[in-house]
């Protein structure tokens, strides 16, 4: 099946240009034909009727002497030409054919009539003209002779073959010269379109910089003028919108940075005064532990984002080692105080090749987000390949929000007043997987719950 557009232009074209030639061929041989037999016939026609004019007598009687329907007939004769001549009961033949060769129309009307007839008929397959008439006297009263001449038409068949066969040549001569011009004309039409279309591949990937050229003012050049504008608008966008992120990027890393010294400062001063809170009268106790608890979040968001602004600029690296997985794990669990809360289910031989401190990054976030939005016990999971399933029992995750809960500071329920969290540890999470060359999917348990696997790359 032609699916491409080169294939339907070739098609297209090469069926053109065969119904026009065969349309002009079938044409001409009509007219050919028609003006060849048409000479043969009134060619016969004349002589017949000249021959007969001169050479009957006017004063036959019936019966005619056999002499006399001899020497009509030897007049008549004619290279492929026979001659049946008769009065009604003498029938004088110089060739092949009698009277029971000639058709039985053209007999009917030389029997009825007195004007000359004629048909063209084919006889053991070869092609002959019949003329037939009853001889008339000089004052146009019949005569009692009947003459029938076969003419061979053979010599006008044989040139009709020849110009048949020569038109067939010609055609398919014709169709060859379409072929070939098919396929340049397709290959002229088509080459713009194919170096838009790589022009077009090359934009996708990013290449703004390219361009179509532009050549004569036909509608692909036109339409490669617009590509060129587009590319062009397109890729002004794009640098704009490179140039604000990178801005906002550098704005946030710079903000981040700056907030670590303060934030350092009054967490240190929080710590103390938080150690006091039992001492100071109730409010103000409740106030400073408030307070210290919200400042350890700020410093918490304030490492967040500088951890993410590192992602985003490409400067974040892999300090990769061969470690245990399961120690790995339990001493992430182990030292942000949730032993009691988890359960490690990975064989104790499993040894991994990772970033030690960035995959606690991942199992920390996962674990800690299904502590705050599932129920213990928390399942950690493993298998090689490498695989890690951090499994909660909690109410799983609503279907809308399965697609954003790696997005950054999203939030399932947008009424649901700030917790602990920074709202930045799924997706710092996932870019910590992805520097892996891995993944982290989120789904729900069969049996209820949140289940986030994490797949890396042996």
């Amino acid at each position: 099946m032609i699916s491409g557009l080169r294939g339907r232009l070739f098609i297209a074209f090469v069926a053109a240009c065969l119904a026009s030639t065969a349309l002009v061929a079938g044409i001409g041989y009509v007219f050919v034909r028609r003006a060849i037999l048409q000479r043969a016939q009134d060619a016969v026609l004349i002589d017949t009727r000249e021959t007969l004019a001169h050479n009957v007598p006017g004063d036959l009687t019936t019966p005619v002497p056999e002499r006399t329907l001899r020497d009509v007939a030897a007049a008549l004769v004619r290279p492929d030409w026979y001659v049946v001549a008769t009065d009604g009961t003498s029938v004088v033949a110089t060739g092949e054919f009698g009277l029971n060769d000639v058709p039985i129309v053209l007999a009917t009307h030389v029997a009825n009539g007195l004007g000359l007839y004629f048909q063209r008929v084919v006889i053991h397959g070869a092609p002959w003209l019949v003329t037939g008439t009853r001889v008339q006297a000089r004052d146009g009263q019949p005569l009692p002779l009947t003459v029938v001449v076969f003419a061979s038409l053979a010599k006008e068949s044989a040139d009709l073959h020849r110009i048949q066969s020569a038109l067939i040549r010609a055609g398919a001569l014709t169709v060859v010269l379409a072929v070939a011009l098919a396929a340049l004309l397709g290959r002229s039409v088509l080459r713009p379109l194919r170096r838009l279309a790589r022009a077009a591949r090359l934009l996708g990937i990013g290449h703004l910089a390219v361009r179509v050229d532009v050549r004569g003012r036909d509608e692909l050049a036109a339409v490669a003028r617009i590509f060129n504008e587009t590319a062009a608008s397109l890729e002004y966008t794009v640098r704009e919108l490179r140039r604000l992120e990178a801005t906002a990027r550098r704005f946030a890393a710079d903000v981040s940075h700056e907030l670590r010294t303060p934030i350092a400062a009054m967490t240190a001063v929080t710590d103390l005064l938080e150690e006091d809170a039992a001492r100071l009268p109730s409010d103000t106790g409740t106030a400073a532990r408030l307070v210290a608890d919200q400042t350890r979040r700020l410093g918490a968001l304030v490492e967040d984002l500088l951890e993410i602004s590192r992602m985003d600029a490409g400067t974040a690296d892999l300090t990769l080692d061969e470690v245990p997985l399961a120690e790995l794990v339990r001493e992430c669990v182990a030292t942000r105080g949730w032993a009691d809360r988890v359960v490690i289910e990975i064989p104790p031989g499993l040894r991994v090749r990772l970033d030690p401190r960035r995959f606690d990054v991942i199992i920390a976030n996962l674990v800690a987000n299904a502590l705050r939005h599932g129920a213990p016990p928390v399942r950690v999971t493993a298998r090689p390949g490498l695989e890690i399933r951090v499994i909660d029992r909690g109410p799983g995750i609503p279907d809308d929000v399965l697609p954003h809960v790696f997005d950054r500071f999203f939030k399932a329920d947008p009424a649901r007043p700030a917790g602990k969290g920074t709202g930045l540890g799924l997706a710092i999470a996932q870019a910590n997987a992805a520097l892996h060359g891995g993944r982290i999917e989120a789904a729900n348990a069969p049996g209820g719950g949140a289940v986030f696997t994490v797949r890396i790359p042996a």
